[in-house]
């Protein structure tokens, strides 16, 4: 946002009418003490809601419907319920709010079309960019002994989240402190969305991916940004652009992400379907998690006290490992019989989405996201992404031949079963539907089949044929590409936006003159990142509860667009 428009938007915040109760109308009262049985919902309100600047920006926006005194008092007495109970009826709380949320307007970024007819990207250009996107990683774990990640609340909620989501997971999830927290950032989700705050709380942005605001960025790091920061710098190492130094410094580099990721982050649970033990890896390990002070003091009472070992970062994290050529002995756990007892349809007991926010597509063959360790705990519930499958397919197909799938009919039975389910999402276009996933975007759903594409397509002709009869990945191919070619790349991109397009249309062989666009805006944009960055730091994946949690980083972008680049450059050149 720039000067003039966040001025003006300040002055609309200040000089705004009360049309309405404000959220303090009707939580101070409540809330603002924190002697109630529930002394954590008090608490969370009070820093997260009832904070000096947020009081500033929402003291005028009033609700014009809670006039109505008998909706006043329905959302009074959920709170209260919320505050009191034991064990309160969730989805009595939820239910005044419900229609609250869905009065509330619901947009998805809709870009324009480009503005002008692309550039052509010479080698050289393309080649520096890859230097300097790399030489950001590799300085950044020199700095760090860690390449961060960030996240940052977005307190507009997100688009898909709505009055009928609210009270699924109200339903499905499980932490009381969890609950608090949606409740609450959702009640005031209805007091932004119409208010002149909207503007400076939720800014326009080019492109589909949405940038991270930096001033509340929470670094943290996760084993999953491991994986896809070792595998950029083996992309960079793969160009042979690198001086003997700089590929000394980026193999060591992946050398310690790598150990980080298998060693420092596993974890061991139990097989759900037979309980067989299990190693697999935890994507925010608490002691190692190098949060940042504000997080830390604070992630508690945001429902985030409790992190759990989860499918896909296991499955990233096997993947980056066997493509460095690790030997640890955990790749040879044939994880893919893990992944048949989280399988929606498996028969196990634990294979249930129990916080179903994209129940518009068919889970059958689907894979759950979370995994319970040993305590049997599970906070956040369960949940099934489209994407996250994909990484578990791509990890099985890298390890094909470790994990002896063409010996084992239900090993191969699984696979075929989540190749359908992604046919389907094909099929129907659920795939291009925000709605459908749950961490992430249509547009990097598309990046990732590219990257699983790949690796089945490395696959010996009998194993393609075995694992996928019927050519569901060609299929697959055709509706992504015409996805890329037809919608993404014709309209405004921000460099996060054109890396993805450009992975995709790399791994899928798309025709070479569609690569025009986004190396052109990949180049347009270089520079314009802060402290040497080479770009700004867009959304990478989400979370809709409690509310929307955007996660990414500059080094997030550089890994991306290094990858991108090294897959176009060798596209290209073949």
């Amino acid at each position: 946002m720039n000067l003039l428009r966040a001025s003006r938007a300040v002055c609309q915040v200040i000089t705004a009418p009360k049309e309405g109760p404000t959220l303090y109308d009707l939580c101070d009262p409540l809330l603002l003490q924190s002697t109630a049985a529930n002394a954590h919902l008090c608490r969370l309100y009070r820093k997260a809601l009832a904070n000096p600047p947020l009081r500033l920006l929402l003291g005028h926006a009033g609700l014009p419907q809670l006039h109505d005194e008998a909706r006043f008092a329905a959302l009074r007495n959920a709170i209260v319920a919320a505050r009191d109970h034991d064990s309160p009826d969730w989805i009595e709380i939820g239910r005044p709010l419900a229609p609250l949320l869905d009065e509330i307007p619901h947009r998805h970024p809709k870009p324009g079309p480009l503005s002008a007819a692309a550039r052509g990207v010479s080698r050289n250009e393309v080649d520096g960019i890859i230097r300097a996107c790399a030489k950001h990683l590799i300085a950044a774990f020199a700095k760090h002994g860690f390449i961060p990640g960030y996240a940052a609340f977005k307190l507009i909620g997100d688009p898909d989240f709505r009055g009928r989501e609210l009270l699924a997971a109200l339903r499905g999830l499980n932490a009381r402190a969890y609950k608090n927290s949606t409740l609450l950032f959702n009640l005031a989700r209805v007091f932004i969305a119409n208010a002149p705050a909207a503007a400076l709380i939720n800014p326009p942005w080019a492109g589909i991916a949405e940038p991270l605001w930096e001033p509340l960025q929470i670094r943290h790091r996760s084993a999953y940004y491991d994986a896809f920061y070792a595998e950029a710098l083996m992309d960079f190492r793969a160009t042979g652009l690198a001086t003997p130094e700089e590929d000394k410094a980026a193999y060591h580099t992946i050398e310690q992400l790598i150990d980080f990721s298998l060693r420092v982050s596993r974890e061991q649970v139990r097989s759900p379907g037979d309980g067989r033990p299990f190693n697999v890896i935890t994507a925010l390990v608490p002691a190692q998690a190098r949060l940042s002070r504000f997080f830390t003091n604070i992630k508690s009472d945001l429902g985030f006290d409790g992190y759990l070992p989860d499918c896909d970062t296991t499955s990233c994290v096997f993947s980056a490992a066997a493509q460095f050529g690790s030997r640890d002995a955990i790749l040879d756990q044939p994880m893919v019989d893990f992944y048949a007892a989280q399988q929606v349809g498996s028969g196990s007991a634990n294979s249930v989405v129990t916080v179903p926010l994209n129940d518009t597509i068919d889970y059958d063959g689907g894979i759950v996201t979370w995994i319970d360790n040993l305590a049997g705990e599970r906070p956040f519930g369960n949940d099934l992404d489209p994407t996250l499958n994909l990484d578990m397919l791509e990890a099985c197909f890298r390890n094909f031949a470790r994990w002896q799938i063409a010996a084992s009919p239900r090993r191969i039975e699984a696979i075929r079963r989540n190749i359908l389910f992604q046919r389907r999402l094909a099929e129907t276009g659920a795939f291009a539907e925000p709605r459908s996933h749950i961490y992430y975007l249509p547009e990097l759903y598309c990046a990732y089949f590219g990257r699983c594409y790949a690796a089945r397509q490395a696959l010996p002709p009998a194993a393609r044929g075995l694992i996928d009869p019927d050519d569901s990945f060609g299929l697959i191919r055709g509706y992504v590409l015409a996805f890329v070619v037809d919608e993404l790349i014709v309209a405004e991109m921000n460099p996060f936006d054109a890396a993805l397009a450009l992975l995709a249309l790399t791994k899928l062989e798309a025709e070479p003159q569609t690569l025009t666009a986004p190396l052109a805006c990949i180049a347009r944009q270089f520079g314009e990142g802060r402290r040497g960055a080479p770009y700004k730091a867009y959304e990478w994946n989400k979370m809709k509860t409690p509310t929307r949690i955007l996660v990414g980083g500059p080094e997030v972008t550089s890994a991306f667009v290094l990858s991108a680049l090294a897959h176009a450059r060798r596209f290209l050149n073949s």
